[in-house]
């Protein structure tokens, strides 16, 4: 893998497509996560995806991708990611994780998030923590996607953010030890949804190739409260962590831009989070 892989470009009508994918993703994770409740059932919130996804005239690219049968993963509690919806009902106090995507005119859109059903007051701190460093970790390997740098080397971008929380949770009396999944990694996308190269989440011995702008990757780090060890299902899908500790997952399309970077499956780009960590901001406009 180490100095065999590719991060191609796209033009500004290429990315300008792409960002019209990604809006489209974060509309379809926005109506998911206002359609959650407790006693809903994942297949539900499955429907509602699918809604989004036909109402604006794209297509879903997780519905068959290699026999998927479902438009959204739907990943509850000890299941890390790729969760079927079915008729898994939702609880209060679960930790969900929603994986979505689109595409729009050939071009893909991927993202996901975690919460907590019933919202943070049903949570454990345990569980808050670890969404928050979880989410706080994408946005740390977000941060080094920049002109110039090896795109392996945002892996230690985001396993250093991950050891900062757990340290700093632990210095706030939560005892808490934060793992990476193992085997797991972010991705290429374009005209694919899974394209080279590989996006580590964890530090790599090599720099991966070097970030260009009109470059796009997928963020995405899987983040657990016990092992970083997991197993797949007999459904062919499901990926649970060995133990059953709980596991968050948090995800966003990114674009190396001449001004900084846009975040094509935010709503606004990126803009709040990344003026909030002191990072350049760089949409393009038609």
């Amino acid at each position: 893998m180490f100095g065999r892989e590719q991060l191609p470009t796209k033009s500004t009508d290429e990315l300008l497509a792409m960002r019209r994918a990604g809006l489209v993703v974060a509309e379809l994770l926005a109506a998911v996560r206002d359609a959650v409740r407790d006693g809903i059932t994942t297949w539900e919130l499955d429907a509602v995806a699918a809604e989004v996804i036909a109402r604006n005239g794209a297509r879903s690219n997780f519905l068959g991708y290699h026999g998927f049968p479902a438009v959204i993963c739907t990943s509850v509690n000890e299941q890390v990611v790729h969760g079927i919806p079915g008729d898994q009902v939702l609880h209060t106090g679960d930790l969900l994780s929603i994986d979505g995507g689109a595409i729009v005119d050939g071009w893909h859109g991927d993202s996901a998030i975690s919460l907590i059903v019933g919202g943070d007051q049903h949570a454990s701190a345990a569980d808050r923590a670890l969404v928050e460093a979880t989410r706080e970790s994408m946005w740390a390997g977000i941060g080094g996607f920049r002109e110039g740098r090896g795109v392996y080397e945002l892996g230690g971008d985001i396993q250093d953010s991950v050891h900062a929380a757990a340290n700093r949770y632990r210095e706030a009396g939560l005892d808490l030890d934060f793992e990476i999944v193992d085997g797991y990694t972010g991705h290429g996308i374009g005209r694919e949804m899974h394209m080279e190269p590989t996006v580590f989440n964890e530090r790599v011995s090599a720099k991966g190739p070097r970030v260009r702008v009109g470059a796009t990757v997928a963020i995405e780090p899987m983040v657990t409260l016990g092992t970083f060890e997991t197993e797949e299902l007999d459904d062919g899908w499901t990926v649970i962590t060995l133990d059953g500790s709980r596991a968050a997952h948090w995800e966003h399309t990114v674009a190396c831009t001449p001004g900084g970077l846009w975040v094509l499956t935010a709503p606004d780009g990126g803009a709040t989070e990344l003026a909030a960590h002191g990072l350049p901001f760089g949409p393009l406009a038609d």
